[in-house]
């Protein structure tokens, strides 16, 4: 009775490992900039794009849920910009309307949910904005 349970609890315990082993996780996600540099001012369009690091491949179904851009990267996290959502420009590449004041480099901070992915996928991208 005992070697059965034991049976069943190895058993059960190789299967767990195996379905984390198949499932993609968020760190298998990353964002980067489209345009790393770009001009500064109002109603500036930042574009990230969101892939798949095992595969490379773009992720077009995401739902960007939460979205910050502040000048974390110059050590002032206060100064925020307001953030609106525009339509994907092509498969896997997030764009929004922003404002960037002044020169000095913006942290874009995301989250998102990718189908089938129970973890919510998050990302910093740093860009930076020129006279």
């Amino acid at each position: 009775m005992i070697a059965k349970a034991s049976t069943i609890a190895a058993c059960a315990a190789a299967l767990s490992l195996l379905s984390t082993v198949a499932m993609a996780g968020a760190n298998d996600y990353a964002f980067e900039a489209v345009k790393p540099e770009m001009k500064k001012g109002d109603d500036v369009i930042v574009a990230v794009r969101l892939t798949n690091t095992k595969t490379g491949k773009p992720v077009s179904d995401a739902v960007i849920f939460k979205t910050r851009i502040d000048m974390a990267p110059d050590n002032m996290a206060d100064m925020e910009s307001p953030v609106t959502a525009l339509p994907p420009p092509e498969p896997g590449v997030y764009a929004f309307k922003t404002d960037l004041p002044m020169a000095g480099r913006y942290q874009v901070t995301l989250s998102a949910k990718v189908q089938g992915e129970p973890e919510t996928v998050t990302g910093k991208v740093i860009v930076k904005a020129v006279k």
